[in-house]
């Protein structure tokens, strides 16, 4: 077991290769567009449906009058 954390150590400190900063804040801020654009378009999917219900509803409700 004890050896299983020094190669794991070993490993994150020797072979893997870590972003910059510059690249890390680079993906931080495509991530957040991505985020932000996914949530715009859920939004506009839930108001699309929201309404389309309303009218569904509304004109069913006045068939049966």
């Amino acid at each position: 077991m004890l050896n299983y954390f020094k190669e794991s150590y070993n490993e994150l400190v020797n072979k893997v290769t870590w972003p910059t900063f510059p690249q890390l804040q680079n993906s931080t801020i495509v991530v957040m567009v991505a985020s932000v654009i996914f949530a715009v378009v859920v939004l506009a999917m839930d108001l699309t449906f929201e309404n389309m219900m309303a009218f569904i509803y509304k004109t069913l409700g006045n068939l049966g009058r």
